[in-house]
């Protein structure tokens, strides 16, 4: 039994980690489209880091209170799960379009923002009027982002195990090192750039996993085996398209 809830764990951490890494790449974009200086970046990570605790603590009860009640939402958890792959493997190329946010095009059509950097100041006050800057956007958009993550990473780990105490645990420790893996990635961004079709088949077999739950239950053990292969391979595979990328452009040049 304990071995069993240890291969749950740790199956519901590295899914959690994966999915992560996705969340990841958008910080790094926001911060860089904003232009946000590495030393006010600290702050943000610090609060969306909070954040994603927080939602994942209410979202993973009420998944546990539904999935007490109604058996069946394990089903539209994994087509959920199964379409959201589909999508994230067909516009995997496609850069996020701030500029349609549908957040950030709301808070410049009813805030008052600044054009330039406060510090480390969400708001300032100018001629007696309260002005957000464009770190307090920044952290909108990455608590926005904290939320969007979190509907999909809930339903991947309660398709490893119906324990709310492993689910959340799991939850938990792999983003309190989000901070860590993101200046760890911040350079890295194009070098690992086919691990977003990792982490899209990786959904996709995840909401296959739960859609099959009464029919074969797929053990955990496989599940782990299966999703640390998909994220190897894609690994792999970005670091080798990389390396012959640079060794052509070097006998090209």
């Amino acid at each position: 039994m304990a071995n069993k809830k240890a291969l749950e764990y740790l199956t519901g951490y590295v899914i959690e980690k994966s999915l992560a890494v996705d969340n990841v790449f958008v910080w790094i974009t926001l911060f860089n489209y904003f232009a946000v200086p590495p030393e006010f970046q600290k702050r943000v990570l610090l609060y969306g880091v909070l954040g994603a605790i927080l939602m994942r603590a209410v979202l993973i009860y009420a998944g546990g209170v539904l999935l007490a009640e109604f058996h069946w939402i394990l089903y539209v958890f994994g087509l959920f799960l199964f379409f959201t792959g589909i999508k994230m493997l067909l516009f995997a190329k496609q850069e996020p379009d701030l500029e349609r946010n549908p957040l950030l095009r709301w808070m410049r059509g009813h805030m008052k923002i600044t054009d330039e950097h406060h510090e480390e100041r969400f708001f300032v006050i100018r001629n007696g009027v309260r002005f957000a800057t464009p770190l307090f956007v920044v952290l909108a958009l990455v608590e926005f982002t904290d939320l969007i993550f979190a509907v999909d990473s809930i339903p991947a780990i309660f398709a490893i195990t119906g324990d709310p105490f492993i689910v959340f645990t799991s939850n938990i420790f792999a983003i309190l090192g989000l901070r860590a893996m993101y200046f760890l990635l911040a350079d890295m961004t194009e070098r690992f750039h086919l691990l977003k079709y990792g982490l899209a088949v990786v959904l996709m077999f995840i909401g296959v996993k739960m859609l099959l739950l009464d029919t074969y239950k797929i053990p955990v053990a496989i599940a782990l085996g299966v999703v640390a292969l998909i994220l190897s391979a894609s690994v792999l595979a970005s670091l080798l398209v990389r390396r012959r990328a640079n060794s052509e452009a070097k006998a090209t040049g």
